[in-house]
């Protein structure tokens, strides 16, 4: 019996791009506009792809309503990407640092720099995810362009084990690379222009899909009225001061110095700031209202 490693050469991600055969040979100019050429192929699979993103998003939301977190599992290029999405909740949405968290192969060490032996360890995320107390109202949300990954698929088959919802992400057919979670995003991007470099179109394919997840995830929360993120962490820098009062005069009709005096008053919380003007009440009663309406402006 051969203890050689199963080829992979089937899998979309590894196959060799027929539009970037001579890279090597191009100028600058026409090795720039190829690569623009391919992302545009990005767009087309993530829009080919969005019931199972619509799917996601739903599953993700009904869970955090009811208090689980949203555990992102990656190796290499996509865990960074989903543990800078995790890292990327807490300023824009206020939200509990414990609410979106991510589990990536080779642990933190891994940001900086690669570890590529880690994500052969199918066990390793699930001693994480154990460690971490995972429960039936948790989601798991696997990432591995090439779909293949051993560190993804253990924690998804030891979520399961515990109830928790699953979610697969990969840029590759359940035919090639097949799974078995609750919603299976398959964003078909193509061949990489640089044969197997999933940091590229596979890479933006994750990060847009990201993007559109947690952030329409939180808005179902109330973390978004309109198109303004009223649960901005004000408390962070100047700029985000400066963005929390635009919110609150946008909102009210004050002006931006009396809005940013309100907004220091709600001990910077736009929401709280928003709903003592609306209701004319202190502090401590708007966040109270607030609290009634799950946190959601429209329903004040």
């Amino acid at each position: 019996m051969s203890d050689a490693p199963p080829t992979r050469g089937h899998l979309l991600t590894e196959q060799r791009n027929p539009a970037s055969h001579e890279l090597d040979r191009l100028t600058t100019l026409e090795a720039v506009d190829l690569i623009q050429r391919e992302d545009v192929g990005v767009h087309r699979g993530l829009y080919a792809a969005r019931e199972a993103i619509v799917r996601a998003i739903d599953v993700i939301a009904e869970r955090l309503e009811r208090g689980g977190r949203l555990i992102y599992v990656g190796a290499g290029t996509s865990g960074r990407l989903a543990m800078l999405d995790a890292v990327e909740c807490p300023p824009t949405f206020q939200s509990d640092p414990r609410q979106v968290q991510a589990v990536l192969a080779g642990g933190l060490d891994a940001l900086t720099r690669s570890i590529e032996g880690a994500e052969d360890d199918a066990q390793a995320a699930a001693k994480e995810l154990d460690a971490r107390a995972l429960a039936e109202r948790d989601v798991v949300f696997g990432i591995a362009a090439g779909g293949t990954t051993p560190f993804v698929h253990g924690a998804l088959d030891f979520a399961r084990a515990r109830g928790a919802a699953t979610i697969f992400f990969a840029c590759v057919s359940a035919e090639h690379a097949p799974d078995r979670a609750d919603v299976s995003i398959r964003v078909l991007v193509g061949p990489e222009v640089l044969t197997g470099s999933t940091r590229l179109k596979a890479g933006t394919a994750t990060k847009l899909a990201l993007n559109t997840i947690s952030t329409l995830v939180m808005t179902k929360l109330g973390k978004v009225h309109e198109n303004l993120m009223v649960d901005v962490n004000t408390r962070a820098n100047t700029k985000l001061v400066d963005r929390g009062a635009r919110i609150v005069a946008e909102l009210t009709g004050l002006d931006y110095e009396r809005a940013k005096a309100l907004l220091a008053s709600a001990d910077g919380e736009v929401k709280t700031a928003i709903a003592m003007h609306r209701a004319k009440v202190d502090a401590a009663e708007a966040r109270r209202r607030l609290a009634a309406a799950h946190g959601r402006l429209r329903e004040l």
